[in-house]
């Protein structure tokens, strides 16, 4: 149990460096979109961190980013073995996430939905029920 908890405080000091990292480090020109680090994950050994990112920017922004995110890598492992002291600072690599773009679409279709009138809404009538998968309703 110790050890479960002595990993998530090592897991939000990764985060935290990361995000002064990539606001006030990096200088890979690639890594010009918004980028913000909104966890990470660190396996019970210490030895493997995933910080997970959202990237906002159009697609090739996007790309760009993480090709440069992914060319930082090495770097962000020796900064975080100098701020944190650790004896093996851990593997860490960049993964998109991807909900707070699914949280903006989701807001976006709840938007469409309350801002369409409801006699729109009565005329297409009731969903359509998907057919069984074991065929009784073809008797």
């Amino acid at each position: 149990m110790a050890q479960h908890r002595r990993a998530d405080r090592v897991a939000e000091a990764i985060r935290e460096e990361a995000a002064r990292f990539l606001t006030e480090g990096v200088k890979d020109p690639r890594v010009r979109a918004m980028v913000t680090v909104t966890g990470v994950d660190v396996t019970p050994d210490l030895r493997y961190a995933k910080i997970f990112v959202s990237v906002l920017g159009s697609d090739e922004e996007r790309a760009s980013t993480f090709e440069g995110l992914e060319s930082v890598q090495g770097h962000m492992r020796s900064r975080l073995a100098r701020a944190m002291r650790l004896r093996v600072a851990p593997e860490v690599r960049f993964v998109a996430d991807e909900s707070i773009a699914r949280a903006a679409r989701i807001d976006t279709l709840l938007n469409q939905i309350r801002s369409t009138p409801p006699a729109a809404v009565e005329e297409s009538g009731p969903p359509a029920q998907p057919p069984s998968r074991d065929g009784a309703d073809e008797a």
